[in-house]
Formats: C-alpha cells, sequence, structure tokens
C-alpha cells in the first residue's frame, strides 16, 4: 500500500530546481525508499543503487565510471555506507557537460552531514523525511497514528501487537546494527537505557545533571547521547525562545521521542486502552500535537517558550513575520488561562490554538480558539487564506 507524502515530494522538486544534488535523510524504515522509487517511475530516465546491496558497492567501487556517463535522475540509497562517493559526486556534478541529477538517501548520520557539508556545499538541497503524518493518512484515525506512531510498517501492521512486535524489533536494530554502522562506539544497553529515560522525560525540560547522575557520566556525555539521539530523528530538542522581558526564562530545550510509537514501546505501552491510564498520556498527546503541527505547517522556524514564574507555551512558531502559539491539552473541553494570556501579550502572537483530542474548532476569545488534532494538517492551508 502507498501513501501519498506530497509535502517532501514537493521539497525534492523544488531542491532539484535550484541543486543538481538532492539528500534526503531520515531515520532507517520511514519511507525514503519507498518515496524514491515513486520518484523514479515518473522520470524519464534513471538509475538506482543500493548500497546494502553488494552488487551495487562493487559497481560503484569505481564511481567516475559508473556514474559519470549516466543522465536522468540518479538515486544512491543508504550513501552512508560508502562516505568516499561524496568526493566523487562533487567532481561530477561541476562538469559542464553532466545531464544528471543525484538523489541521495540516509539514515541520519554524522557521516553523511560531514560529507554533504565537506564536499557538497551549496551543490545540494536537504529534505528531511519522518514517518506518516496527519497530511498524509485519514485524519479520522489520528488515535490510531498516536498510538502506533508514524513508521510505516507499524502503522499499517494488520493489528496492535503485530504493530508492537516491529517496534520492539526496530528499537533492537537501530540500536544493535544502525548506531555501530554510523561509527558510534556506545554499547546498546546504555543508550537503550538513556533512550528509556529520555521517554521518561518526555515534554520536559532537558536537566544535563540529572542524566548524568543516572547514567553515571558527565553532563557532556549525556549531552552527547541526546545529540546523537536527536541527529538520528529519535528525539526532538525544541529550543526555548527568549524574549527581551524582565522576566527569567528557562533556557534549556525540550525533549520528546519524535515518534509516539517508539515513545509508548519504551513506556511499555502497546494498546491504546493501557495508554489511556498511564500518567505520561498528557505528555504523549501533547508531543504527537508538536509533531503533527510542524509536519503540516513545514517548519524548522519553531521554539518553547517558559518562565520561571510559571507562564509557558508549548510552541511558538515564525510564519509569515507573525507569532502563533500552540497549547496542546489532553482534555474534553480545553478553556483559557492565565498563562495562555500572559504568553499571548509577552510574545506579541497574532493567534493562540488550543491542541485538543476533540472534533470542534470554535473561538475562545478574540485571538485565542481550540484546534481539533485532526485538524492539525489542515493548518498551513488556514494561514495560508490568512486564517487566525
Amino acid at each position: 500500500m502507498f501513501i501519498e507524502r506530497p509535502i517532501p515530494t514537493r521539497r525534492i522538486r523544488e531542491e532539484f530546481s535550484v541543486h543538481p544534488c538532492v539528500a534526503l535523510t531520515g531515520p532507517r524504515q520511514c519511507g525514503k525508499s519507498t518515496l524514491a522509487e515513486r520518484i523514479v517511475a515518473d522520470a524519464p530516465a534513471s538509475s538506482y543503487f543500493d548500497l546494502e546491496a553488494g552488487v551495487d558497492r562493487r559497481r560503484l567501487a569505481t564511481p567516475e565510471q559508473t556514474l559519470g556517463p549516466l543522465e536522468g535522475l540518479v538515486v544512491i540509497d543508504e550513501i552512508q555506507r560508502l562516505p568516499s562517493l561524496f568526493e566523487t559526486i562533487r567532481v561530477l556534478v561541476d562538469r559542464p557537460a553532466n545531464r544528471a541529477r543525484l538523489l541521495l538517501l540516509g539514515s541520519a548520520s554524522p557521516r553523511l552531514v560531514r560529507g554533504v557539508s565537506e564536499s557538497l556545499a551549496g551543490r545540494v538541497g536537504l529534505v528531511d523525511l519522518g514517518g506518516f503524518h496527519l497530511g498524509e493518512v485519514d485524519a479520522k484515525e489520528w488515535q490510531k497514528l498516536w498510538t502506533r506512531g508514524g513508521f510505516p510498517r507499524s502503522y499499517l501492521a494488520r493489528d496492535d501487537r503485530r504493530a508492537s512486535l516491529w517496534r520492539r524489533s526496530f528499537i533492537r536494530t537501530f540500536l544493535e546494527r544502525d548506531i555501530p554502522q554510523l561509527g558510534i562506539t556506545i554499547p546498546a544497553e546504555r543508550l537503550r537505557r538513556f533512550w528509556t529515560m529520555i521517554a521518561h522525560y518526555h515534554g520536559q525540560t532537558w536537566n544535563g545533571a540529572e542524566f548524568a547522575r543516572a547514567l553515571g557520566t558527565s553532563e557532556a556525555t549525556a549531552r552527547r547521547y541526546l545529540d546523537i539521539l536527536t541527529g538520528a530523528f529519535m528525539v526532538r530538542a525544541l529550543p526555548p525562545w527568549l524574549e527581551n522581558l524582565r522576566k527569567r526564562q528557562v533556557k534549556a530545550p525540550k525533549v520528546y521521542v519524535r515518534d509516539t510509537g517508539l515513545l509508548h514501546e519504551l513506556l511499555g505501552l502497546s494498546r491504546e486502552n493501557e495508554l489511556a491510564g498511564h500518567h505520561k498520556v498528557g505528555a504523549s498527546f501533547e508531543g504527537f500535537a508538536v509533531e503533527q503541527l510542524l509536519a503540516g505547517l513545514d517548519t524548522r522556524d519553531a521554539y518553547f517558550w517558559a518562565t520561571h514564574g510559571g507562564a509557558e507555551l508549548d510552541l511558538l512558531v515564525l510564519r509569515g513575520g507573525k507569532r502563533y502559539g500552540f497549547e496542546c491539552k489532553f482534555a474534553d473541553a480545553p478553556g483559557t488561562t492565565r498563562s495562555m494570556r500572559v504568553a499571548l501579550q509577552d510574545l506579541d502572537l497574532s493567534h493562540l490554538w488550543i491542541v485538543y483530542p476533540g472534533e470542534e474548532a470554535y473561538p475562545l476569545d478574540d485571538r485565542i480558539s481550540t484546534l481539533p488534532v485532526s485538524h492539525a494538517g489542515d493548518l498551513a492551508a488556514t494561514l495560508a487564506k490568512g486564517g487566525g
């Protein structure tokens, strides 16, 4: 079953309009290869190399001879397995006679980022791909997406048990195979313990000292572990927004496990009825809503805001010269709070939405209204029309 993914497809085409090379990065099993195959099917001429296949690695043992004569779209999958290719690709795309466009697929890795920044600076467009989001699946099934997460094989599994088995296997493979392949030498059990700690701190501000004490290590090491999981698209460290106010503001990032299916697996929750009574259900919903909003708005210009006096805002997005705020509440009929009104005034928000699991969108004030989480994928179109 193929699910259309219009936003990354459009982004890839936009990047190709200004770059000869595009890097599509994201975690394993998020659908990069499937999306690339769909783009290849629409291309008049194409070539495909999968560097997990021995025959394709042998074909690229002499990359200039193999890639040099090619025209049209050239896809190189799992490129981080052969980082020496970046230098060759730079030479090829700089040739005046080059008639190929290269689409590079890779699991997030320090080697991939370094190869792009060192060899392909100014020549490559970058597009990130995550799991499915509400702009790509039936919005009526948002609870299934929340429970299982957006990885295709988890979301599309026949039942919750099979989805949970897949996620369990994914976590083990990621820790025991994928991380070492990226040249990172951390014992799998230690990184799993850290990842599980992040799950229990999901939706809270980062406290490096507390993580370091629990792991018996230094704050610098704990931060390195956070950077690894963030760079691998497993964790989101949402940066703080610092306004010019006479108030003490929180300066540490807020951490989330990006995929709520993996979050629930790390917490030992595999079914929706188990999640409903768990003490992290509110934080899980917040993380899910944040990811859906960011995917729907297709932006990286996003922050959270909090003061030591108690005022806070789950998500602040800058778009078109305006500031929009979002509070995520796992409640049947949320209302306004003093914290929201402080954020509205101090941050000069054009509008503030309260994202909740209900079905009706309704105004609460001139600049505050509710937003069903199922509508999160449509928000970009609403803002483009001047809504809010």
